[in-house]
């Protein structure tokens, strides 16, 4: 609707700049295509045939998580105008390496692309509680998914089956949770909650695991490194620059819960060096600032211009 209804303005800004987003674009770069608009094109998650296959995957190889797999159902008609809209954008922006290599190949060598990283919020105190023999507090924030790899920190847990180390979910069930609860019995579950109350609840919690399959730039891996959490995220989750080894956390391979659970006991093993990775996260965090991702950008849609225009 708001593509449309952009679309029908557009002749008011002959020969600037519009940026637009993956699923709202279509229309109004047809129109900006009339006016010699520079069509700048934001794809916030992975390439429409990355998820598909990397879903389709996921739904053979663990059937009973299909159901939470949302993006295997999109109507071939929305695939098809993701793809004019890719035809239509002049250059391409994208939060992560990680979706900018999704791009198709031949799209990639005939656009100029950039990766221009979402910026983190603001730090809070870190909670400086002694770590020596208490219980190590994980914590996966996100929809309850496969997408998210959640089955697969569900079965790490299982391997490591440790009563010392604990797993809070907070999430949007996507089936029964009676359907979780028969993946692992003893997550703590917490629902979803605003901003500011997830915030809270990673101050409580050690370690943010992110095992996703497939994602943009989760911004949850740069609100919990701003709360002082070390990460164990996949290089799917699209923050693996984020990840200085054992500093700020550890990247683990897709789909393997052995390695998940590996790092999660080297944290167990190595709860003395938590306040110091605390430290290492929110240092981390701070690198990264809203006003230099829109920065990054505008100076990128200014180099790549369309000629012969004077706004």
């Amino acid at each position: 609707l708001i593509d449309k209804k952009a679309s029908r303005i557009l002749d008011q800004y002959a020969g600037s700049i519009l940026h637009a987003y993956e699923d709202g674009a279509a229309h109004s770069f047809g129109q900006a295509k009339k006016h010699e608009i520079l069509c700048s094109y934001e794809l916030p998650i992975a390439h429409w045939a990355t998820v598909r296959k990397l879903l389709a995957e996921e739904a053979e190889r663990l059937p009973d998580w299909e159901p939470t797999l949302e993006s295997t159902r999109e109507p071939e008609d929305k695939l098809a105008r993701k793809e004019e809209e890719l035809r239509l954008a002049d250059c391409i922006t994208c939060p992560s390496e990680f979706v900018l290599r999704s791009i198709p190949e031949d799209v990639r060598e005939g656009k100029p692309c950039l990766v221009a990283p979402f910026g983190s919020p603001k730090s809070l105190p870190i909670k400086r509680n002694p770590c020596g023999d208490r219980d190590l507090k994980l914590l996966f924030v996100g929809s309850m998914s496969q997408r998210k790899g959640l089955a697969d920190l569900m079965k790490a847990m299982e391997l490591i089956d440790s009563p010392s180390i604990s797993l809070s979910i907070l999430g949007q069930p996507s089936m029964p949770m009676s359907f979780y609860r028969s993946n692992l019995s003893s997550f703590r579950y917490l629902s979803p909650r605003s901003n500011k109350e997830v915030r809270k609840v990673m101050q409580e919690h050690d370690v943010l695991v992110l095992p996703s399959i497939v994602e943009g730039r989760a911004l949850v891996q740069q609100e919990a490194l701003a709360c002082g959490l070390p990460l164990v995220v996949t290089e799917n989750a699209g923050g693996e620059d984020l990840i200085d080894e054992a500093e700020t956390g550890f990247l683990v391979p897709i789909r393997q819960p052995q390695a998940i659970a590996e790092k999660i006991e080297w944290f167990a093993a190595n709860k003395k060096l938590l306040p110091e990775m605390s430290d290492f996260a929110q240092q981390k965090a701070s690198l990264y600032r809203w006003k230099d991702y829109a920065m990054s950008i505008i100076g990128f849609c200014l180099r790549n211009k369309l000629p012969n225009t004077d706004n």
